[in-house]
């Protein structure tokens, strides 16, 4: 499967401390990973950067001035934003390029991924078996940081990372575009080898303590489970996506050769 072209690395730490600042950075095209602004804040400027938020559907989080102030000791005006150290994609986009190519589809949709390193683990298997995309929800989701990057070990750089307000609206676009939806889910009977993989596919991983939402659930096309046979009966969300995810590389193969 081909990839897309690296992406080179930004300076993850660098952070942004200002309304106006913020609005510069979003301007010259930097993504912000996160971003936080003082609960309560009003004001023209601070209007102007919501609508920007708004329009460009940037998230941001609503805190008291002590986390701020927690973070920096600087000026920061009820405003910091942390530059992402990657470019993020659209899905919508992604997909056609993947079948121009002549390639099948494979997607990975995280559904409340939180654990940065887990996150890295996950990136860094997807890459290496040929994941064309991996989506998470704008929030809710792990940062693309130091450590996610670290464990990743540059996958993060390669592999393109969707994000998305709704995970429901991606899976509907992803079926409508000829995608099956997998949710690997203990909610079932069947096991990860009973779906055909060989066909264009969205497998989808929840959370460790959560699982995979209701919503997504009853709209997958297909529930599948990784079998047990010991006395622990789970394992590492980063190594169930590891599991699942070459269980269709293998089939892909078999059916290619």
């Amino acid at each position: 499967m081909e990839h897309y072209t690296k992406q080179a690395p930004r300076d993850y730490n660098k952070m942004v401390f200002g309304i106006r600042p913020v609005l510069e950075a979003i301007e010259n095209g930097n993504e912000l990973e996160s971003l936080f602004i003082q609960r309560g804040l009003s004001g023209e400027l601070i209007s102007e950067l919501k609508n920007v938020l708004r329009e460009r559907a940037i998230p941001y989080s609503q805190v008291p001035v002590e986390k701020l102030n927690r973070i920096t000791r600087k000026n920061h005006q009820g405003v910091i934003g942390v530059i992402s150290p990657i470019s993020y994609y659209k899905i919508e986009d992604v997909i056609p390029m993947v079948y121009e190519k002549g390639e099948t589809p494979f997607v990975l949709i995280l559904d409340g991924i939180t654990d940065v390193r887990n996150m890295g683990a996950i990136a860094r298997t997807a890459a290496c078996a040929g994941v064309h995309a991996i989506v998470v929800p704008t929030k809710g989701s792990a940062e693309i940081n130091p450590d996610a990057i670290k464990t990743s070990a540059g996958a993060l750089y390669t592999i393109p990372v969707c994000r998305h307000e709704s995970l429901n609206q991606v899976m509907h676009f992803l079926q409508a575009s000829g995608l099956q939806v997998v949710a690997c889910t203990e909610k079932t009977d069947k096991l990860i080898y009973e779906p055909d993989y060989t066909l264009p596919t969205a497998i989808v991983m929840g959370a460790e303590d959560k699982g995979i939402s209701n919503d997504i659930i009853r709209s997958a096309d297909h529930l599948a489970k990784i079998p047990m046979y010991g006395e622990i009966a789970s394992l590492n969300v980063s190594v169930s996506a590891g599991v699942i995810i070459y269980e269709a590389i293998r089939q892909r193969n078999t059916s290619a050769s």
